[in-house]
């Protein structure tokens, strides 16, 4: 089996243990956050409504995107070697893309759910059932992993004949650049995944959004467009933040000016931020998630 390189880190010897203890520390965090939302979500049924089954889905993409690149990366820190088999790169590869795709179209069906709850609020439990709720994950899930296993189906099966990895984590366009054979039709599909899951988020969320303003205006009162902006805000703080780091990366890999350690941090930026601010964001600024943590500490330190 090959074994490939990935680019250097470029930790100086003098901060290695330093850097392999804050990303412990990280990645535990990034577990300990996760845990707290998914855990609150399961226990409480008052949180068993589509947004926050919705976000429960979002929060495993999320510990699948930190999962898929902490444990390598300490464990390359702490060794100071680089080297990775093929298979172990292909599987955080995958790993990665599905978290990615994943969370963008999560993050999109959890739109369509805010504009029911704000525009049409007395439908909504016959639009947003427990079986369209199913069927909208069983879906995601189902696209994410069609899409992204047949990328990678059509990455590995072309032969290899270099071993370096020009990424400080594997992906596919990284894995693509291993082979000398003709990748026209895995860059063409990869291109186009890019585009329909880009293309069709950034539609769904703009329009539930417009309509979601439309509505507050239309109703002129103060109350109803603070309940929206507080309702819907943090899902909008979510989605920009996610791709504001996709754009930044997927620009520095167009941009031949960009400096490798610019594109580098683009890079790790995507997998760094949105899984250690996710479970904040929604923590804080929902009311319901962040009184149910509450109380549950309260008990905790009330029985100490």
């Amino acid at each position: 089996m090959a074994i490939l390189t990935m680019e250097s880190l470029g930790i100086p010897s003098s901060i290695v243990f330093s850097i392999f203890i804050f990303g412990i520390i990280t990645y535990c965090l990034i577990i300990l956050f996760h845990s707290i939302l998914l855990v609150t979500i399961v226990v409480n049924r008052n949180l068993h409504e589509p947004m926050y089954i919705l976000l429960f889905n979002l929060s495993i993409c999320d510990l699948m995107g930190a999962t898929g690149f902490y444990p390598q990366l300490v464990c390359s820190i702490l060794s100071q070697s680089r080297e990775i088999s093929y298979a172990a790169c292909t599987l955080q590869g995958i790993i990665l893309h599905l978290y990615g795709t994943g969370s963008l179209l999560f993050l999109t069906v959890m739109s369509y759910d805010r504009y029911v709850a704000v525009c049409n609020p007395l439908r909504y439990h016959s639009l947003m059932t427990q079986s369209i709720l199913v069927k909208f994950i069983c879906m995601v899930w189902s696209v994410n992993f069609a899409m992204i296993g047949a990328l990678f189906v059509l990455t590995i099966s072309k032969e290899i004949c270099r071993t370096n990895i020009v990424d400080t984590y594997c992906n596919n366009p990284s894995l693509m650049k291993l082979s000398c054979e003709d990748m026209s039709v895995v860059n063409y599909y990869g291109l186009a995944i890019i585009a329909l899951v880009q293309g069709f988020s950034i539609l769904i969320v703009s329009l539930t959004y417009i309509k979601i303003l439309i509505t507050c205006l239309s109703k002129k009162q103060t109350q109803s467009i603070g309940k929206a902006m507080q309702t819907c805000g943090t899902h909008l703080v979510v989605f920009l933040s996610f791709e504001v780091n996709i754009f930044l990366l997927l620009v520095s890999h167009r941009l031949e000016a960009v400096s490798p350690h610019l594109r580098r941090a683009f890079g790790a930026a995507v997998i760094i931020i949105p899984p250690i601010l996710n479970p904040l964001i929604y923590g804080l600024k929902t009311k319901e998630i962040r009184q149910t943590v509450f109380r549950f500490l309260q008990k905790k330190v009330s029985s100490i």
